[in-house]
C-alpha cells in the first residue's frame, strides 16, 4: 500500500495522462472512423479504394511499427510536435481502422429502402448517409464501439516507451526509487481498470438510451 500513498502524485499524473491520451485519441479514432466508413461505402470509386486501403494498411500494422512511423518519421519531413501529439496520432489513426469496419458494418444493417426513400426526395449521398443512415448504424454498433475504446485504453501503454507520461510509464521511476516492482504494477493494474470500466459503463448507458432493443 505504501507504494500507492508514497507516490500518489506521481500515479495521478500517470493516470491523467492515460486519460488524456484515451480522450483525445478515441475522438480522433471516432472522427476518421465516420469518414473512412462514409468512403468505404461511397459511389465514388477513388473514395472507395482510399477507404479500403487506409483500413487494409493500420488493421495489419503492428501498433508499435506505427508509433516508430510517426515518433520518428514525421519529425524527418519538418513537422516537430509535441510527444503526446504524435502518441494521439498514433493512436487515434490505429484505432480508426477497427472504428471504421464496425460502423461499415452498422451501415451494412440498415435497408438499402431507407437510403432509396432519402435519394427519391432529393437528399444527396452525404446527406442520407449523416442524416439517415448513420443514425440508424450507430445505433446498432454501440457496444463494438465501445469495445474498441477500450482497446484503445489498454494500447496506450505503448506511449510510455516513447517518452509520453501515461501510467505503465510511473513503474520506471518507481522501480528505481526500490519499490516492489509486484505492487507498483498491481495498482498500475488499479489505474487501467478505472479507465476501462468508465469507458464501460458510460457506452452501457448509451446502449440502454439510444441501442436497439433486443
Amino acid at each position: 500500500m505504501n507504494v500507492l500513498t508514497d507516490n500518489l502524485a506521481l500515479y495521478g499524473r500517470g493516470l491523467l495522462g492515460t486519460v488524456e491520451l484515451t480522450v483525445y485519441a478515441s475522438l480522433l479514432a471516432l472522427a476518421l472512423g465516420c469518414v473512412m466508413a462514409s468512403f468505404r461505402v461511397a459511389p465514388v470509386a477513388p473514395l472507395r479504394a482510399f477507404g479500403t486501403a487506409w483500413v487494409a494498411v493500420l488493421r495489419n500494422t503492428p501498433l508499435t511499427l506505427l508509433f516508430f512511423a510517426v515518433m520518428l518519421g514525421l519529425p524527418r519531413f519538418g513537422l516537430v510536435l509535441p510527444f503526446q501529439l504524435f502518441a494521439v496520432l498514433a493512436l487515434g489513426c490505429y484505432t480508426s481502422a477497427f472504428i471504421c469496419e464496425v460502423l461499415r458494418s452498422g451501415i451494412n444493417t440498415v435497408p438499402t429502402g431507407q437510403g432509396e426513400a432519402a435519394r427519391s426526395l432529393g437528399m444527396t449521398f452525404g446527406q442520407t448517409l449523416a442524416l439517415v443512415v448513420l443514425p440508424q448504424a450507430f445505433r446498432t454498433v454501440i457496444p463494438p464501439i465501445g469495445s474498441t475504446l477500450i482497446a484503445l485504453a489498454k494500447n496506450s501503454a505503448i506511449a510510455g516507451a516513447f517518452s509520453v507520461t501515461e501510467l505503465l510509464g510511473t513503474y520506471k521511476p518507481l522501480s528505481e526509487l526500490g519499490y516492489s516492482v509486484v505492487w507498483s504494477f498491481v495498482w498500475i493494474a488499479v489505474g487501467y481498470l478505472i479507465v476501462t470500466l468508465t469507458i464501460s459503463a458510460l457506452f452501457n448507458v448509451l446502449e440502454k438510451r439510444w441501442g436497439v432493443p433486443r
